[in-house]
């Protein structure tokens, strides 16, 4: 079936997190290049990306350490300077060659809030973890997803990061998958046999993906 709508995931996709896992860093009192180092070593291991906060402070809580971060004065932040240079072109694109467009990630309420300020205009949809009480990959945020888009799950590409918490439950969800390869989670895993045989495309930039979007459904006609 044809491609009617594209969801993207949040983090690494659409917005460069550098700069705020650089701030975790400073806040934990860890050399930046140290905190860098652990988190790949975490993902590549398959592990949860929060036990790299553990290997420095153990007992360390995410949730809570926000709630500090924020009464300090240090709040989880991010901004257009933080979108990556083909998030816009891309979208301004995809619109234009008429697709539905969303954003939906793992995302708190405080980054659920930046992200309609920075997207209202240009997608229609903008769902978080907590605006849905399920948090990826749980199947539940894509059966979310699904009720949101106007479309069958097989006319819905969705494009993350993350083999573990975007391509594979977007798949079991019915819908098509587009892995981009940036990120530690991107750069990692891309190698993994799985992608290549589950997904609908890999891509390097946004800005691959309204080409494919029409070759791929001019094949469907």
């Amino acid at each position: 079936m044809a491609i009617k709508a594209v969801v993207f995931d949040v983090g690494e996709c659409l917005v460069d997190e550098t700069r705020e896992y650089g701030t975790w860093a400073d806040w934990l009192k860890v050399p930046r290049h140290t905190f860098a180092a652990m988190f790949g070593a975490v993902i590549a291991q398959g592990r949860d990306y929060r036990e790299t906060f553990q290997v420095f402070r153990p007992g360390f809580d995410l949730e809570e350490e926000r709630e500090k971060r924020a009464s300090a004065g240090q709040p989880e932040h991010f901004g257009e300077q933080d979108l990556y240079a083909d998030v816009r072109p891309a979208l301004a694109q995809l619109r234009a060659d008429g697709l539905w467009l969303g954003i939906a990630g793992n995302q708190t309420v405080r980054a659920g809030g930046i992200l309609r300020e920075l997207f209202a205009g240009d997608v229609d949809l903008i769902g978080t973890s907590d605006d849905w009480g399920a948090s990826k990959p749980d199947p539940a945020f894509f059966v979310r997803v699904a009720a949101a888009v106007p479309f069958d799950p097989r006319e819905t590409l969705y494009v993350g990061d993350r083999l573990d918490n975007d391509i594979r439950p977007a798949v079991a969800a019915g819908m098509k998958a587009a892995l981009i390869r940036r990120g530690p989670w991107g750069t990692i895993q891309q190698h993994d046999p799985e992608v290549s045989h589950i997904t609908a495309m890999h891509i390097d930039t946004l800005m691959e993906i309204p080409e494919k979007i029409a070759k791929f459904n001019a094949a469907e006609r």
